[in-house]
Protein backbone atom coordinates (compact mmCIF):
# COMPACT_ATOMS: atom_id res chain seq x y z
CA UNK A 1 0.00 0.00 0.00
CA UNK A 2 2.65 2.43 0.43
CA UNK A 3 4.71 1.64 -2.94
CA UNK A 4 1.10 2.58 -4.35
CA UNK A 5 1.00 5.92 -2.24
CA UNK A 6 4.40 6.84 -4.10
CA UNK A 7 3.44 6.14 -7.45
CA UNK A 8 0.05 8.10 -7.05
CA UNK A 9 2.28 10.62 -5.62
CA UNK A 10 5.47 10.80 -8.25
CA UNK A 11 2.49 10.71 -11.09
CA UNK A 12 0.28 13.15 -9.59
CA UNK A 13 3.90 15.73 -9.71
CA UNK A 14 4.63 14.57 -12.91
CA UNK A 15 1.44 15.46 -14.40
CA UNK A 16 1.11 18.94 -12.69
CA UNK A 17 4.05 19.77 -14.02
CA UNK A 18 3.59 18.91 -17.65
CA UNK A 19 0.25 20.38 -16.70
CA UNK A 20 2.18 24.20 -16.13
CA UNK A 21 4.23 23.77 -18.79
CA UNK A 22 1.66 22.93 -21.90
CA UNK A 23 -0.46 25.75 -20.28
CA UNK A 24 2.55 28.11 -20.24
CA UNK A 25 3.48 27.28 -23.74
CA UNK A 26 2.64 29.99 -26.86
CA UNK A 27 0.43 28.37 -29.15
CA UNK A 28 0.94 27.43 -32.73
CA UNK A 29 -1.48 29.89 -35.13
CA UNK A 30 -4.39 28.35 -36.42
CA UNK A 31 -5.10 29.21 -40.29
CA UNK A 32 -8.29 27.58 -40.28
CA UNK A 33 -10.94 30.07 -41.67
CA UNK A 34 -13.40 29.64 -39.53
CA UNK A 35 -15.29 33.22 -40.17
CA UNK A 36 -16.03 33.16 -36.20
CA UNK A 37 -17.39 36.06 -34.59
CA UNK A 38 -15.81 34.89 -31.62
CA UNK A 39 -12.39 33.86 -32.74
CA UNK A 40 -9.65 35.91 -32.67
CA UNK A 41 -7.39 33.67 -35.23
CA UNK A 42 -6.85 35.31 -38.01
CA UNK A 43 -9.26 33.76 -40.36
CA UNK A 44 -11.53 34.55 -37.92
CA UNK A 45 -14.54 37.82 -38.21
CA UNK A 46 -13.73 39.39 -33.98
CA UNK A 47 -12.34 42.42 -34.97
CA UNK A 48 -14.99 43.51 -37.92
CA UNK A 49 -17.74 42.10 -35.57
CA UNK A 50 -16.74 44.92 -32.48
CA UNK A 51 -16.10 47.74 -35.03
CA UNK A 52 -19.77 47.65 -36.61
CA UNK A 53 -20.62 50.35 -34.66
CA UNK A 54 -17.48 52.42 -35.97
CA UNK A 55 -18.62 51.82 -39.35
CA UNK A 56 -22.40 52.22 -38.38
CA UNK A 57 -21.88 55.10 -36.25
CA UNK A 58 -24.85 55.09 -33.79
CA UNK A 59 -26.31 51.49 -34.77
CA UNK A 60 -26.91 48.87 -32.05
CA UNK A 61 -25.85 45.22 -33.32
CA UNK A 62 -27.95 42.79 -32.83
CA UNK A 63 -26.92 38.82 -33.23
CA UNK A 64 -29.37 36.52 -34.50
CA UNK A 65 -29.30 32.84 -34.35
CA UNK A 66 -32.58 31.67 -35.93
CA UNK A 67 -33.29 30.73 -39.74
CA UNK A 68 -33.59 33.84 -41.99
CA UNK A 69 -36.84 33.19 -42.47
CA UNK A 70 -37.56 33.08 -38.53
CA UNK A 71 -35.36 36.15 -38.19
CA UNK A 72 -36.90 38.90 -40.88
CA UNK A 73 -40.66 37.37 -40.55
CA UNK A 74 -40.11 39.17 -37.12
CA UNK A 75 -42.52 42.47 -37.42
CA UNK A 76 -40.00 44.20 -35.47
CA UNK A 77 -37.10 43.70 -38.06
CA UNK A 78 -39.82 44.82 -40.95
CA UNK A 79 -37.35 48.56 -41.46
CA UNK A 80 -34.12 50.35 -40.40
CA UNK A 81 -31.78 47.94 -40.58
CA UNK A 82 -28.86 46.01 -42.30
CA UNK A 83 -28.54 41.99 -42.19
CA UNK A 84 -25.09 40.70 -42.55
CA UNK A 85 -24.58 37.59 -43.29
CA UNK A 86 -20.96 36.21 -43.22
CA UNK A 87 -20.19 32.31 -43.32
CA UNK A 88 -18.45 29.31 -45.14
CA UNK A 89 -21.24 28.16 -46.81
CA UNK A 90 -24.59 30.23 -47.01
CA UNK A 91 -27.74 28.29 -48.12
CA UNK A 92 -30.86 29.86 -48.42
CA UNK A 93 -34.19 28.02 -49.57
CA UNK A 94 -37.19 29.64 -51.09
CA UNK A 95 -38.71 31.01 -47.81
CA UNK A 96 -35.84 32.33 -46.53
CA UNK A 97 -35.36 34.33 -50.23
CA UNK A 98 -39.08 35.01 -49.93
CA UNK A 99 -38.48 37.03 -46.47
CA UNK A 100 -35.59 38.77 -47.42
CA UNK A 101 -37.20 40.15 -50.66
CA UNK A 102 -39.82 41.56 -48.39
CA UNK A 103 -37.50 42.64 -45.97
CA UNK A 104 -35.13 44.72 -48.58
CA UNK A 105 -38.34 45.91 -50.39
CA UNK A 106 -39.15 47.29 -47.29
CA UNK A 107 -36.09 49.82 -47.85
CA UNK A 108 -33.36 47.40 -46.44
CA UNK A 109 -30.23 46.06 -46.98
CA UNK A 110 -28.83 42.60 -46.84
CA UNK A 111 -25.11 41.58 -47.21
CA UNK A 112 -23.67 38.06 -47.86
CA UNK A 113 -19.89 36.83 -47.88
CA UNK A 114 -19.32 33.37 -48.14
CA UNK A 115 -17.10 30.64 -49.53
CA UNK A 116 -20.09 28.23 -50.86
CA UNK A 117 -23.33 30.03 -51.56
CA UNK A 118 -26.69 27.39 -52.69
CA UNK A 119 -30.24 27.01 -52.28
CA UNK A 120 -32.64 28.76 -53.72
CA UNK A 121 -30.86 32.10 -54.03
CA UNK A 122 -28.43 30.79 -56.80
CA UNK A 123 -31.04 29.60 -59.08
CA UNK A 124 -33.21 33.24 -58.72
CA UNK A 125 -30.27 35.20 -59.09
CA UNK A 126 -28.30 33.42 -61.24
CA UNK A 127 -24.71 33.72 -59.98
CA UNK A 128 -22.54 31.46 -58.82
CA UNK A 129 -18.98 31.28 -57.22
CA UNK A 130 -15.73 30.02 -58.41
CA UNK A 131 -12.21 30.11 -57.66
CA UNK A 132 -9.19 31.11 -60.00
CA UNK A 133 -5.27 30.82 -58.55
CA UNK A 134 -3.24 34.06 -58.71
CA UNK A 135 -0.10 32.63 -56.81
CA UNK A 136 -0.98 33.92 -53.88
CA UNK A 137 -1.98 37.47 -54.51
CA UNK A 138 -4.91 38.01 -56.19
CA UNK A 139 -5.63 42.40 -56.94
CA UNK A 140 -9.00 43.93 -56.91
CA UNK A 141 -10.72 47.28 -57.56
CA UNK A 142 -13.70 48.95 -57.01
CA UNK A 143 -15.28 49.80 -60.39
CA UNK A 144 -16.42 53.27 -59.05
CA UNK A 145 -14.01 55.82 -60.31
CA UNK A 146 -14.71 58.10 -56.54
CA UNK A 147 -13.24 54.91 -54.28
CA UNK A 148 -10.83 53.08 -56.50
CA UNK A 149 -7.32 53.67 -56.02
CA UNK A 150 -4.71 53.64 -58.67
CA UNK A 151 -3.03 50.28 -58.08
CA UNK A 152 -5.82 48.60 -56.70
CA UNK A 153 -6.20 46.21 -53.70
CA UNK A 154 -3.80 43.16 -53.31
CA UNK A 155 -4.83 40.21 -50.78
CA UNK A 156 -2.32 37.57 -49.92
CA UNK A 157 -2.56 34.16 -48.99
CA UNK A 158 -5.74 33.38 -51.60
CA UNK A 159 -7.99 36.07 -49.79
CA UNK A 160 -9.17 37.08 -53.00
CA UNK A 161 -9.47 33.96 -55.66
CA UNK A 162 -13.17 33.73 -56.03
CA UNK A 163 -14.95 35.81 -58.13
CA UNK A 164 -18.82 35.25 -59.93
CA UNK A 165 -18.58 32.60 -62.27
CA UNK A 166 -21.94 32.88 -63.24
CA UNK A 167 -23.75 36.42 -63.02
CA UNK A 168 -26.51 37.73 -64.75
CA UNK A 169 -25.59 41.49 -65.07
CA UNK A 170 -29.00 42.47 -66.19
CA UNK A 171 -29.93 42.14 -63.03
CA UNK A 172 -26.31 42.98 -61.10
CA UNK A 173 -24.65 46.16 -60.53
CA UNK A 174 -20.74 45.14 -60.16
CA UNK A 175 -18.78 47.03 -57.63
CA UNK A 176 -15.48 45.59 -57.35
CA UNK A 177 -13.48 43.46 -60.16
CA UNK A 178 -10.44 41.63 -60.27
CA UNK A 179 -7.35 42.26 -62.36
CA UNK A 180 -8.82 39.15 -64.80
CA UNK A 181 -12.27 41.61 -65.00
CA UNK A 182 -14.25 38.94 -63.36
CA UNK A 183 -16.65 40.66 -60.67
CA UNK A 184 -15.94 40.11 -56.97
CA UNK A 185 -18.29 42.33 -55.54
CA UNK A 186 -22.56 43.06 -56.87
CA UNK A 187 -25.60 44.71 -55.56
CA UNK A 188 -29.12 43.43 -56.28
CA UNK A 189 -31.72 46.16 -56.30
CA UNK A 190 -34.69 45.01 -54.32
CA UNK A 191 -37.43 48.48 -54.32
CA UNK A 192 -36.12 50.47 -51.95
CA UNK A 193 -33.29 48.35 -50.70
CA UNK A 194 -30.75 45.85 -51.61
CA UNK A 195 -28.89 42.88 -51.38
CA UNK A 196 -24.96 43.02 -51.72
CA UNK A 197 -23.03 40.00 -52.21
CA UNK A 198 -19.06 39.28 -52.26
CA UNK A 199 -17.26 36.42 -53.17
CA UNK A 200 -13.84 36.36 -50.97
CA UNK A 201 -15.22 36.45 -46.93
CA UNK A 202 -11.53 36.38 -45.74
CA UNK A 203 -11.14 40.42 -46.55
CA UNK A 204 -13.23 40.89 -43.35
CA UNK A 205 -11.16 38.15 -41.02
CA UNK A 206 -9.13 39.86 -38.37
CA UNK A 207 -5.89 39.28 -40.78
CA UNK A 208 -6.75 41.08 -43.91
CA UNK A 209 -7.89 43.99 -41.47
CA UNK A 210 -5.15 44.47 -39.66
CA UNK A 211 -3.35 45.70 -43.10
CA UNK A 212 -4.41 48.93 -44.36
CA UNK A 213 -4.84 47.59 -47.72
CA UNK A 214 -7.80 44.95 -46.54
CA UNK A 215 -9.34 47.68 -43.53
CA UNK A 216 -10.25 50.15 -46.21
CA UNK A 217 -11.32 47.80 -48.88
CA UNK A 218 -13.26 46.28 -46.16
CA UNK A 219 -14.64 50.06 -44.83
CA UNK A 220 -15.57 51.22 -48.73
CA UNK A 221 -17.13 47.70 -49.35
CA UNK A 222 -19.67 48.32 -46.28
CA UNK A 223 -19.90 51.87 -47.04
CA UNK A 224 -21.95 50.72 -49.79
CA UNK A 225 -24.99 49.64 -47.33
CA UNK A 226 -26.74 52.61 -45.65
CA UNK A 227 -26.46 54.20 -42.46
CA UNK A 228 -29.21 52.65 -40.09
CA UNK A 229 -30.29 52.31 -36.27
CA UNK A 230 -29.59 48.52 -36.24
CA UNK A 231 -27.02 45.61 -38.06
CA UNK A 232 -27.96 42.41 -37.71
CA UNK A 233 -25.44 39.56 -37.25
CA UNK A 234 -26.37 35.91 -38.50
CA UNK A 235 -24.28 33.71 -36.16
CA UNK A 236 -27.06 30.52 -37.19
CA UNK A 237 -25.26 29.85 -40.86
CA UNK A 238 -21.78 29.69 -39.56
CA UNK A 239 -22.20 27.57 -36.42
CA UNK A 240 -21.70 30.57 -33.82
CA UNK A 241 -24.60 29.30 -31.64
CA UNK A 242 -23.30 27.91 -28.85
CA UNK A 243 -24.32 27.99 -24.98
CA UNK A 244 -21.86 29.23 -22.71
CA UNK A 245 -19.88 26.44 -20.71
CA UNK A 246 -20.16 26.33 -16.72
CA UNK A 247 -18.18 23.77 -16.35
CA UNK A 248 -14.85 23.89 -14.08
CA UNK A 249 -13.56 21.71 -16.24
CA UNK A 250 -14.03 24.35 -18.88
CA UNK A 251 -10.30 25.96 -19.03
CA UNK A 252 -9.26 22.75 -20.20
CA UNK A 253 -11.76 21.67 -22.65
CA UNK A 254 -10.82 25.18 -24.25
CA UNK A 255 -7.67 24.37 -24.58
CA UNK A 256 -6.18 21.82 -27.04
CA UNK A 257 -3.21 20.79 -25.47
CA UNK A 258 -4.32 20.92 -21.93
CA UNK A 259 -7.38 18.79 -23.13
CA UNK A 260 -5.20 16.01 -24.36
CA UNK A 261 -3.35 16.52 -20.84
CA UNK A 262 -6.49 15.68 -19.22
CA UNK A 263 -7.45 12.74 -21.22
CA UNK A 264 -4.08 11.32 -20.57
CA UNK A 265 -4.00 11.68 -16.74
CA UNK A 266 -7.55 9.47 -16.55
CA UNK A 267 -5.75 7.22 -19.35
CA UNK A 268 -2.72 6.83 -17.25
CA UNK A 269 -4.76 6.53 -13.62
CA UNK A 270 -7.06 3.88 -15.24
CA UNK A 271 -4.10 1.71 -16.63
CA UNK A 272 -1.99 2.26 -13.37
CA UNK A 273 -5.04 0.84 -11.50
CA UNK A 274 -5.87 -2.07 -13.89
CA UNK A 275 -2.07 -3.07 -14.05
CA UNK A 276 -2.41 -2.70 -9.94
CA UNK A 277 -5.29 -5.03 -10.17
CA UNK A 278 -4.29 -7.65 -12.13
CA UNK A 279 -0.57 -7.71 -10.05
CA UNK A 280 -2.35 -8.38 -6.77
CA UNK A 281 -5.15 -10.63 -8.12
CA UNK A 282 -2.92 -13.39 -10.38
CA UNK A 283 -6.03 -13.85 -12.65
CA UNK A 284 -5.49 -17.03 -14.70
CA UNK A 285 -5.39 -15.62 -18.28
CA UNK A 286 -8.57 -17.37 -20.62
CA UNK A 287 -7.14 -18.62 -24.14
CA UNK A 288 -9.15 -17.59 -27.04
CA UNK A 289 -9.08 -19.53 -30.13
CA UNK A 290 -7.90 -18.04 -33.26
CA UNK A 291 -9.84 -16.23 -34.91
CA UNK A 292 -10.08 -14.02 -37.97
CA UNK A 293 -8.59 -10.70 -36.90
CA UNK A 294 -9.37 -8.98 -40.93
CA UNK A 295 -11.80 -7.31 -39.30
CA UNK A 296 -10.60 -6.17 -35.71
CA UNK A 297 -6.89 -5.25 -38.34
CA UNK A 298 -9.37 -2.49 -39.93
CA UNK A 299 -11.35 -1.54 -37.01
CA UNK A 300 -7.73 -1.24 -35.21
CA UNK A 301 -6.42 1.49 -38.21
CA UNK A 302 -9.64 3.36 -38.19
CA UNK A 303 -9.30 3.86 -34.84
CA UNK A 304 -5.83 5.17 -34.62
CA UNK A 305 -6.52 7.42 -37.53
CA UNK A 306 -9.64 8.55 -35.44
CA UNK A 307 -7.18 9.23 -32.22
CA UNK A 308 -4.39 10.88 -34.12
CA UNK A 309 -7.31 12.62 -35.54
CA UNK A 310 -5.23 14.50 -38.63
CA UNK A 311 -7.70 15.21 -40.64
CA UNK A 312 -5.30 16.82 -43.62
CA UNK A 313 -3.72 13.81 -43.71
CA UNK A 314 -6.82 11.66 -44.43
CA UNK A 315 -8.22 13.84 -46.61
CA UNK A 316 -5.12 14.02 -49.19
CA UNK A 317 -4.50 10.19 -48.83
CA UNK A 318 -9.10 10.72 -49.79
CA UNK A 319 -7.69 12.95 -52.79
CA UNK A 320 -4.49 10.67 -53.96
CA UNK A 321 -6.80 7.86 -54.30
CA UNK A 322 -9.42 9.45 -56.43
CA UNK A 323 -7.27 10.82 -58.90
CA UNK A 324 -4.84 7.38 -58.93
CA UNK A 325 -8.51 5.49 -59.82
CA UNK A 326 -9.35 8.06 -62.47
CA UNK A 327 -5.76 7.68 -64.33
CA UNK A 328 -6.40 3.80 -64.07
CA UNK A 329 -9.72 3.19 -65.08
CA UNK A 330 -10.32 6.44 -67.28
CA UNK A 331 -6.89 7.58 -68.27
CA UNK A 332 -7.42 11.35 -66.92
CA UNK A 333 -4.51 13.32 -66.59
CA UNK A 334 -4.36 14.84 -62.99
CA UNK A 335 -1.48 16.49 -63.23
CA UNK A 336 -3.19 20.27 -62.72
CA UNK A 337 -6.96 20.50 -61.25
CA UNK A 338 -7.76 23.05 -63.66
CA UNK A 339 -10.66 23.53 -66.54
CA UNK A 340 -9.35 21.33 -68.45
CA UNK A 341 -9.33 18.48 -65.63
CA UNK A 342 -12.80 19.37 -64.92
CA UNK A 343 -13.76 19.39 -68.96
CA UNK A 344 -12.83 15.50 -69.05
CA UNK A 345 -14.63 14.72 -65.74
CA UNK A 346 -17.78 15.93 -67.76
CA UNK A 347 -16.63 14.26 -70.97
CA UNK A 348 -15.37 11.13 -70.25
CA UNK A 349 -17.85 10.48 -67.07
CA UNK A 350 -20.62 12.37 -67.44
CA UNK A 351 -20.70 14.01 -64.47
CA UNK A 352 -23.45 17.17 -63.76
CA UNK A 353 -21.53 20.45 -64.96
CA UNK A 354 -22.18 22.12 -61.38
CA UNK A 355 -21.79 18.95 -59.62
CA UNK A 356 -18.09 18.69 -61.17
CA UNK A 357 -16.73 21.98 -60.81
CA UNK A 358 -18.16 21.58 -56.78
CA UNK A 359 -15.78 18.73 -56.45
CA UNK A 360 -13.20 19.95 -58.20
CA UNK A 361 -13.00 23.50 -56.23
CA UNK A 362 -13.01 21.29 -53.42
CA UNK A 363 -10.33 19.17 -54.38
CA UNK A 364 -8.05 22.17 -55.21
CA UNK A 365 -8.52 24.14 -51.47
CA UNK A 366 -8.31 20.83 -49.56
CA UNK A 367 -5.15 19.45 -51.46
CA UNK A 368 -3.19 23.35 -50.15
CA UNK A 369 -4.36 23.31 -46.63
CA UNK A 370 -2.32 22.26 -43.80
CA UNK A 371 -4.94 21.72 -41.56
CA UNK A 372 -8.66 20.70 -42.01
CA UNK A 373 -11.43 20.88 -40.14
CA UNK A 374 -14.10 18.08 -39.59
CA UNK A 375 -16.85 19.76 -41.78
CA UNK A 376 -14.33 20.30 -44.76
CA UNK A 377 -12.74 16.50 -44.59
CA UNK A 378 -16.97 15.31 -44.07
CA UNK A 379 -17.82 17.67 -46.96
CA UNK A 380 -14.90 15.99 -49.21
CA UNK A 381 -16.40 12.82 -48.80
CA UNK A 382 -19.41 13.15 -49.49
CA UNK A 383 -18.17 14.77 -52.57
CA UNK A 384 -16.22 11.81 -53.32
CA UNK A 385 -18.57 9.37 -52.82
CA UNK A 386 -21.52 11.38 -54.87
CA UNK A 387 -18.80 11.44 -57.26
CA UNK A 388 -18.53 7.27 -57.49
CA UNK A 389 -21.77 7.03 -57.55
CA UNK A 390 -22.24 9.58 -60.50
CA UNK A 391 -19.57 7.77 -62.52
CA UNK A 392 -21.28 4.33 -62.06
Amino acid sequence: MKDFKIYISIATILLLGYLFVVYNKPGETNWTPSLSYTHKIPYGTYIIYHQLNQIFPGAKVVRKNTSVYTSLHNQAMSSGGNYLLIAKTIEINKFDFTEMAKYMKAGNSVFISCFNLKGFITDTLRLSLDFEYNKGNARQNFTNNQIKTDTGYIFNRDMGDQYFGLLDTTKATVIAKNEYNHSTYVKFKFGKGALYICANPCIFTNYSLLTGNGADYAAKALSYLPATKTVYWDELQNGDVNMEDESPLRVFFKNPNLQWAYYLGLYSLLVFVLFEMKRRQRIIPVIEPLKNSTLDFVTVVGQVYYEKRNNADIAHKKILYLLTYLRDKYQVRTIKLDSEFKDKLIEKLGLDAKFANELVNHLQYVSLQGHVNDNELIELNKLIEQFYIQSR
